[in-house]
């Protein structure tokens, strides 16, 4: 009798694969072509996998669950184990320490970076997409174009990467960095912005360059 209940829990955890997939991809935005592009797995597979028309497999879970940057667990409905904190691998890129902020694949990504005094010789570079920069602490040299900008701790821009730029410290203390990137020029949408009378966190800084 307890092999049948075990295999009818099995069963009905199978049967909400689906719509838990396809609840976790909706709730975070994601598109099934984005989704598609992250995984290495057909639309249409992952269609019939949400509408449970395709049976969920080792091989197309744990590409989803990579994609989303959430356990295995969490896509097949085991039991949470009550730890809430986030495990975040950090990456070295061009000398600075990234760390990705983004659980879910999407056109807007978030990083922190820690650029460190030694990166300070600026070499402009450029690329499709746009980015939003706010200085968390130190002091972050921009060039874009002809423009070379200093911003402190509080103090943003937004660019698009299309426009020649860089990135860095001064050289004299290291700097923290909140970068959100849009692969394909997505902008920020500030819906709202701090009173005149207060500290201009998104106005101060903001280097925008028109082509």
């Amino acid at each position: 009798m307890g092999g049948v209940e075990h295999s009818s829990a099995i069963a009905r955890a199978l049967t909400e694969v689906g719509p838990r997939l396809k609840k976790l991809r909706t709730e975070r935005g994601v598109t099934l072509a984005a989704l598609s592009e992250a995984t290495g797995i057909s639309k249409s597979t992952l269609s019939r996998l949400e509408s449970g028309q395709r049976r969920p497999s080792l091989e197309l879970l744990l590409p989803i669950a990579q994609a989303h940057q959430v356990p295995l667990d969490e896509l097949v409905g085991a039991p949470e184990v009550g730890d809430p904190r986030v495990r975040i691998t950090p990456q070295r890129i061009n000398g600075a320490v990234v760390l990705p902020l983004t659980r879910h694949p999407g056109p807007l990504q978030a990083f922190k970076m820690v650029i460190p005094t030694s990166r300070s010789t600026p070499e402009l570079f450029t690329h499709e997409g746009y980015e939003w920069l706010y200085v968390l602490s130190g002091q972050l040299r921009l060039i874009l174009a002809e423009h070379d900008l200093l911003l402190g701790a509080g103090e943003a821009a937004e660019f698009d990467t299309r426009v020649p730029h860089w990135f860095g410290s001064t050289g004299e203390h290291p700097v923290e960095v909140l970068s959100l990137f849009g692969r394909q020029g997505e902008r920020v949408h500030v819906r709202a912005r701090p009173a005149s009378g207060g500290r201009k966190a998104l106005e101060s800084a903001t280097a925008e360059q028109q082509e």
